[in-house]
């Protein structure tokens, strides 16, 4: 594995993964921003620590059911994580809905702490940390806990989670379209990982005050709650985040701006996880144009676009410095047989559990987008009772792939301000707190026809690359999502994780979820990576609760044995 290595500077949104001693400079850096953290977390002096102890007699008992047994569970209901939560106003909007929020002064900021009564008084419990940003959109406080609830937990990770003793969090977050009482948009990133580490930092400041440990803390996320859980679990400690969650009122950051806290975690189960956003319309061109999926289905609105963005794909992947399953370089030459390799991968697991996939000519039946199809199997031939995939036409499996679920008109997420984009993508995330949005990669920007929004060239007059150079900021907030910024740097990367990415998933490409995995198998402080493509899923997630509580469960064991 590939020693750590220096973060790349903020307004770089290129990551590198590549071997070589850790920069001096940087490590000397690291280790003044923790220079308060010799005595351990929960002895911080971080100026607003004081006003953020928990109080653990504020819960109120609720009782649940779990699996026909009667579970009491404590309720910490809200619990602030910050000392300077941003005021909100009362109307939101969040795909597509709009909401009438109750509490507008920390309603982003808090946490839904539920605690089963067995373990009220263990503090070596693990975390099961729930973050909820679908679309990497803001994430009101929710209870996925309720009085008289009654849970499956062979079907629900909230049940399962609570029934091994875990205390489960859900933890609410800033993130893009969330409007402050002020009209602004305090949402923009970094904020919403900002957020996720206040969190963080709230339970390792309080850990000697409430139950379970905040040295096992395991993240859970879906969709852009995968992407933040990713970010989250890649980027431990980085002092790039201080400024921001000094000025969140986050617990752990002192006078002179120094972190008195850690703010990585145990491990990370992420689903279908929405990251590289930067790149993510560079990757998702590449992977349905290189075999002709996007004309041969018909969804090309933009023939031109796809194809400027696919010819960017070989620069950028030979960036990365990664290594495919076999020790070689991952290259645009080799990435198709890469995702080959896994779809066929998982698809053996699959029969291997004992599960059967239908022969070449059956029909399935699928509902997604909320249409009902059947689709004739005619792209993979396997051998149910050895459980062998014997031939895989990848041709025919992406196309597919976007039959049963439409793709997305490119570019597939900076997708404001084009009029040939159907919806709006992840724009809204970036720019200042006075823009709706701003488009943050170079199509985005260079082709953004949408006169009097204040981004693009048409607006603005600059190039793309004078816009980064005079203004970093979209540029620096693209990387502070991004966890290949991160993987393989200073930053602690968390040692366990649990990625999987459906292999009927087009919300974004195959190629990100490889990616991510590949450079997480290359960072020196991952212990365990368990990723796979989970077969004849769509973009979804905890689908499979018995097999990621079992691996959380030996997680936990593992690194009890290695005093983790």
């Amino acid at each position: 594995m590939t020693k750590k290595k220096q973060n790349t500077p903020l307004n770089s949104i290129t990551p590198r993964f590549v071997k070589g001693a850790v920069v001096l400079a940087a490590g000397a850096a690291m280790a003044l921003g923790l220079s308060a953290c010799g005595g351990g977390d929960g002895q911080a002096s971080g100026v607003n620590d004081s006003v953020l102890s928990f109080d653990a007699s504020k819960y109120t008992t609720i009782n649940v059911t779990i699996d026909g047994a009667k579970v009491p569970v404590r309720w910490y209901s809200e619990v602030c994580y910050v000392a300077k939560p941003s005021e909100m106003a009362a109307t939101q909007t969040a795909l597509g809905q709009t909401t009438t929020i109750t509490n507008t002064k920390c309603g982003y900021q808090s946490m839904n702490i539920f605690v089963p009564e067995s373990v009220a008084g263990d503090q070596k419990t693990a975390i099961y940390f729930a973050v909820n940003n679908a679309g990497w959109m803001n994430s009101y406080i929710k209870a996925s806990v309720k009085d008289g609830a009654t849970f499956d937990s062979s079907a629900s990770n909230v049940g399962a989670a609570l029934k091994a003793g875990y205390v489960y969090i859900d933890v609410a977050t800033r993130s893009r379209n969330v409007v402050g009482a002020d009209g602004k948009y305090p949402g923009k990133s970094p904020s919403v990982v900002v957020d996720a580490k206040a969190a963080v930092r709230y339970l390792k400041l309080n850990d000697a005050l409430m139950p379970g440990s905040a040295k096992r803390i395991v993240v859970n996320g879906t969709s852009g709650g995968g992407g933040l859980s990713s970010i989250l679990g890649s980027s431990g400690n980085s002092a790039d985040y201080y400024s921001y969650l000094a000025e969140a009122g986050a617990a752990g950051i002192d006078a002179g701006g120094k972190s008195t806290l850690t703010d990585d975690v145990l491990a990370i189960n992420a689903y279908c996880p929405i990251t590289d956003l930067g790149n993510a319309d560079i990757l998702y061109e590449w992977m349905y144009n290189v075999l002709g999926t996007r004309a041969a289905a018909n969804q090309n609105p933009n023939p031109a676009g796809s194809a400027a963005l696919m010819a960017k794909f070989a620069d950028y992947q030979k960036s990365l410095n990664l290594k495919n399953s076999a020790g070689a370089a991952l290259t645009a030459n080799n990435m198709l047989d890469e995702v080959k390799s896994e779809v066929i991968r998982s698809a053996e697991t699959y029969m291997a559990s004992g599960k059967r996939i239908p022969n070449l000519g059956e029909v399935m039946t699928y509902t997604s987008q909320g249409k009902t199809g059947e689709y004739t199997n005619d792209w993979i031939s396997v051998d149910n009772a050895a459980g062998k995939v014997l031939s895989l036409d990848m041709e025919k499996y992406l196309k597919f792939v976007v039959t049963q679920a439409k793709l997305k008109n490119a570019p597939s997420f900076d997708q404001y301000g084009l009029a040939i984009t159907a919806s709006q993508g992840e724009s809204s995330l970036f720019g200042t707190t006075s823009q709706v949005y701003s488009n943050f990669t170079e199509y985005g920007w260079t082709y953004n026809d949408t006169k009097g929004d204040g981004t693009g060239l048409d607006d603005t007059g600059q190039s793309w690359a004078q816009f980064i150079a005079t203004s970093p900021l979209v540029s620096t907030q693209a990387k502070l999502v991004n966890p290949m910024n991160y993987i393989g740097s200073t930053a602690k990367t968390a040692p366990y994780w649990y990625v999987r990415h459906g292999s009927r998933d087009r919300d974004t490409a195959f190629v990100v979820s490889v990616n991510l995995a590949r450079a997480l198998k290359a960072d020196a402080d991952v212990s365990d990576l368990n990723y796979r493509l989970a077969w004849d899923q769509p973009h979804a997630g905890n689908y499979d609760v018995p097999e990621a509580m079992a691996w959380i469960a030996k997680t936990l064991k593992d690194a009890d044995a290695k005093g983790l």
